[in-house]
């Protein structure tokens, strides 16, 4: 028998959050684990709840909902001893997809949580973001975005509809329309790009944006991030590019390239372009640039 924690995201899965977390409090307990509902009306009481919990004898957190509640998750038990489970009901589910867990399918994801609960978590990478100089940082799982990619996020964020990528193609045409591409000084271990530029994606896992492979080779357990920056491109040059995301065929482009390390420094570069737009991760604000962003290898326990 396990103790287990439990956030659930109320509006994850078009609504159907608080039933979908009811229906996972209930098959957790009928398997025979206790369960701690940890909910709360905001993210950052949930996360403060969790926090609480995870220091006093949790053994393992679960998180229902997409994303941003993963994000959630990964930030209170990377870097410790508790592992995740992850309920993925959202419209995105990238983390999910990544780690090969169940999508949009409540029962079959508590079965492997369960399962996992009986043998042992595997662990996976994480992502250390933060100021270069280490006053804070947040825990991330997928993919740090900070160019037009994270431009175009905020405004899905806002959108309501349609689901998944699709949202995300809406969101791009509006965000290009204003276009200009900023400006970068990105070190990549001792590689260092310096440019004007389009997109700047720092990728555990191949996926964001509800599906799109933004880095096709990405794996969550390597020690390595992929790091993908595509040059200054025109509006007509990024409407060109984007859509080709949706397949992963952007990387073959030669004004993209994709670069490999455990430490990536990304600052903004005034004299190449405007300031780049407030960085996120797993579909999540994460804070404006300069950032820091370092691999820790193994930091993650997965219930998979």
């Amino acid at each position: 028998m396990s103790t287990v924690g439990l956030v659930v995201n109320p509006v994850a899965g078009t609504g159907q959050g608080t039933r979908v977390g009811r229906r996972a409090h209930r098959l957790l307990e009928r398997a025979g684990h206790v369960v701690h509902d940890l909910s709360a009306p905001t993210l950052a009481q949930a996360t403060h709840l969790a926090r609480q919990a995870a220091t006093v004898g949790l053994d393992a957190l679960v998180v229902v909902g997409g994303d941003g509640m993963v994000h959630l998750g990964v930030d209170v038990v990377a870097g410790t001893d508790v592992p995740l489970g992850i309920v993925a009901v959202g419209t995105g589910n990238d983390v999910a997809r990544a780690l090969g867990l169940p999508r949009a399918d409540v029962d079959r994801a508590v079965a492997v949580i369960d399962r996992a609960l009986r043998d042992a978590p595997q662990r996976v990478d994480a992502l250390r973001a933060g100021p270069p100089d280490g006053s804070r940082g947040t825990w991330c799982a997928g993919v740090l975005s900070c160019g037009l990619d994270a431009a175009v996020n905020a405004r899905a964020n806002a959108l309501t509809w349609p689901r998944g990528h699709a949202r995300y193609l809406r969101a791009l045409p509006p965000e290009l329309a204003a276009f200009r591409p900023y400006g970068y000084r990105v070190q990549v271990d001792d590689v260092v790009w310096e440019s004007a530029g389009t997109v700047v994606a720092v990728a555990n896992t191949p996926w964001f944006g509800g599906g799109l492979p933004i880095a096709p080779d990405a794996v969550p357990d390597d020690g390595l991030l992929d790091v993908v920056l595509a040059g200054p491109l025109t509006r007509r040059q990024a409407l060109g590019v984007f859509p080709r995301i949706y397949r992963g065929k952007h990387v073959d482009d030669p004004r993209v390239q994709v670069l490999r390390g455990r430490r990536v420094l990304v600052e903004p570069a005034p004299a190449l372009g405007p300031a780049p737009p407030v960085a996120f991760a797993d579909g999540e604000r994460v804070d404006a640039l300069p950032l820091l962003v370092e691999v820790v290898p193994g930091a993650l326990g997965v219930l998979r």
